[in-house]
């Protein structure tokens, strides 16, 4: 029997939070804290130390002997340097911990070698981390020893933000506007509104052993190679399925390790793929969400390796399969407790959400092609477009009952009736009947609304959720922005707000769509209409720094243009490295693997032809097979002569976004034409002589 685990014991235990704060710190000093954690301000020298003394100790009483800054560089994950708490010694050699309330709030990493997109050059090193307030300081543990981590902002010496925090700015823009229109419906008990977020998480477990014989998955977190598995994801019988006992023990410690850092870990299942699986939490602040989903998924890969597995992330780790996404499920909320996309039963009366609804619509409509690039890395071009995720078109799914408000007000001005959902009677006399929702789900929708928050499903597994959070705050923003300005204006605002309800979902509605997202018709159907179809990364990064794009950024200080324009930079230079880095895997597993390995193959076949025609039987079975081998195999290596120099001709490219075009157009078509012939000759080749684990058990046999 294991032993009783008590999650509300462990739950935070390795979290400063408010509540060890109270505990703390003299009661003035904890006042000032949640004063500035909620209405912002400048932190004084002298609480500080304070503070960091507190936050001292307690790190020293459970372990501790280093702190960092914990920050979020513009590589997608997570950077941190430790420094020890060790001072000089005293006279008598005792040695002394200290950390001032400076060290809490400021560090100094190099900032040279972090992407910049321009913003700093080589020589130029120094960077500063400043301590984020609003999300609690916590513990790590492994064999480094016990770090505490302070999550901080990171910027330049000239004060450029290079980093994944400045959703703290959009947030704050959101929480001013939304104001403005909630105090327009007579709520002034609200002091801001908060956006909340809840990343769903869906992943790949492989046996560690089979993963550290392939280079693929080493070194880009995919299979650039491989032939389909007899069986797949056909039946659908992994989906939902019982967890697997290797699994399931790894799903516990996870959750363990997960709730001691204060993370809301609650629904875990077995995704559409063999060897995939979700873990999603309980909503929580946009800002600290962000920095919870960078712990789940460093805690996911930690937590497989003690397990003997790697968790593989990657958006499509295998062809032909599932691949992962990260289900963002955005709400709005005031901190006087009012969900702003809480419909209500009545959604056709509820004014304030209609609003809040055609806002919304006139965000997604205008911004759509921001949307689309928020959520675009290399890895989710293979996942979009594909029916196993949303379409690369953004589109609304606002379901019957909504759809059909919106109708009403459209044609007439006002919505007198609303679709219920109704009784589902189970005909089972031991099962209950039960009402059912007015409005079906739509998994096709790349942003759906789902009964109180919109689902925006683009976003990929392995990418953080900063990016699509700061364009959604930011676009929703400026609409609430534009809605406030007309309304607060408005001799009768009962009138005004019904016409202006009104004239965006007229002028918006293009962008609802509740069919199959999945369906071809639909993309001549979006064309029709004028929304983007922007089917590639490289292609998505443009639309930061459009004149539409740069006022939207610039009018609520979230990013200058020279910020803007460094991601659209980093942007062609992350996807140009980690196709070079992929091209140059699969130059290197065809020279020095499959080939060799086909080439004894066909040594051993042709000794096997000569031997049965010596025999005087009939050879042709195994000279066909050779013939076709060697077929596949001289397409192989031409295939790999062209990406070789395909490859030299992207490394001479000085222009960035050129280069990671060709790269997109030129260098993907080769390697494509390298991997096919490959992967039919591992339809052939015995097994025995194969030099990599196949798709089989890497997926099955975890």
């Amino acid at each position: 029997m294991s032993e009783k685990l008590n999650v509300e014991d462990i739950f935070a235990s390795k979290v400063f939070t408010l509540g060890k704060m109270k505990e703390r710190l003299p009661r003035s000093t904890y006042k000032e804290i949640k004063q500035l954690m909620d209405q912002g301000g400048e932190l004084s020298l002298e609480t500080a130390d304070v503070v960091a003394k507190a936050m001292k100790d307690w790190a020293m009483e459970n372990g501790a002997t280093h702190y960092t800054h914990w920050f979020q560089p513009l590589t997608g994950i997570t950077a941190e340097k430790h420094d020890a708490f060790v001072s000089h010694p005293d006279e008598e050699g005792k040695m002394i911990m200290e950390f001032s309330g400076k060290e809490l709030i400021k560090g100094e990493p190099d900032a040279s070698s972090f992407p910049s997109g321009g913003l700093r050059a080589t020589f130029e090193a120094r960077g500063y981390t400043a301590w984020d307030i609003t999300s609690p300081a916590f513990l790590k543990e492994d064999a480094t020893g016990v770090i505490l981590c302070i999550p901080t902002a990171f910027c330049s010496y000239t004060g450029e933000a290079l980093d994944k925090k400045t959703l703290l700015r959009s947030m704050e823009a959101i929480s001013q506007q939304a104001l403005r229109i909630v105090r327009l419906f007579g709520n002034t008990g609200a002091t801001k509104v908060v956006a909340s977020v809840g990343p769903e998480q869906e992943y790949f477990l492989v046996d560690r052993e089979k993963y550290l014989q392939r280079e693929d998955l080493i070194f880009s977190g995919r299979t650039l190679f491989g032939a389909p598995a007899p069986k797949g994801q056909e039946l659908e019988d992994h989906y939902f399925g019982t967890i697997r006992e290797r699994v399931g023990s790894y799903m516990k410690d996870l959750n363990v390790e997960l709730w001691k850092l204060g993370v809301t870990a609650k629904t875990q299942h077995n995704e559409v793929a063999p060897a995939q699986h979700e873990l999603a939490p309980i909503y929580e602040t946009a800002n600290i969400a962000v920095d919870h989903n960078q712990l789940v998924m460093e805690t996911m890969k930690k937590v497989a390796g003690r397990h003997g597995m790697t968790c593989l992330l990657h958006e499509k780790p295998f062809a032909g399969m599932n691949g992962s996404g990260k289900h963002n499920n955005w709400s709005l909320g005031t901190d006087n407790g009012v969900n702003l996309l809480d419909p209500g039963d009545t959604p056709n009366e509820n004014i304030q959400f209609l609003l809040v609804l055609a806002c919304i619509m006139k965000a997604v409509d205008t911004h759509a092609d921001l949307l689309r690039q928020s959520a675009s890395d290399v890895g989710n071009d293979h996942r979009l477009g594909g029916n196993e995720a949303p379409p690369a078109i953004i589109s609304m799914f606002l379901g019957e009952q909504l759809e059909d408000v919106v109708k009403q007000l459209i044609e007439t001005g006002e919505a007198a009736h609303l679709i219920e959902g109704g009784k589902l009677e189970t005909g089972v006399s031991t099962l209950p009947d039960f009402e059912k929702d007015a409005t079906d789900r739509n998994r096709t929708s790349p942003f759906a609304f789902t009964g109180n928050k919109f689902e925006f499903r683009t976003v990929g597994s392995a990418d953080s959720i900063a990016s699509p959070n700061t364009t959604l705050n930011a676009i929703v923003a400026e609409a609430f922005c534009e809605a406030a300005d007309i309304l607060e204006k408005a001799d009768n605002f009962e009138l005004a707000v019904h016409d202006l309800i009104k004239e965006y979902m007229t002028k918006h509605q293009r962008i609802m769509f509740n069919g199959d997202g999945y369906a071809h018709e639909w993309i001549a159907e979006a064309e029709r209409r004028g929304l983007p179809n922007i089917k590639s990364m490289v292609e998505a990064a443009s639309t930061l720094t459009t004149d539409k794009s740069i006022r939207l950024f610039e009018r609520f200080g979230i990013f200058t243009r020279a910020e803007l324009e460094s991601r659209e930079e980093i942007t062609y230079e992350t996807y140009a490295k980690t196709i070079n880095i992929e091209a140059l895997t699969m130059i290197d597993m065809a020279g020095k693997k499959y080939i060799p390995a086909v080439i004894r193959y066909t040594r051993s076949l042709a000794d096997t032809v000569i031997a049965v025609k010596e025999a005087g039987v009939d050879a042709s079975v195994q000279t066909e097979l050779l013939d076709s081998v060697t077929v596949r195999l001289s397409a192989a290596k031409a295939a790999l002569d062209k990406l070789k120099k395909a490859v030299e001709t992207a490394a001479a490219m000085e222009d960035v976004k050129a280069q990671a075009f060709y790269y997109k157009d030129t260098v993907k078509t080769v390697m494509e034409e390298l991997r096919t012939p490959i992967d039919e000759l591992e339809m052939m080749v015995d097994k025995s002589v194969w030099p990599v684990p196949g798709y089989g058990e890497l997926t099955f046999e975890v």
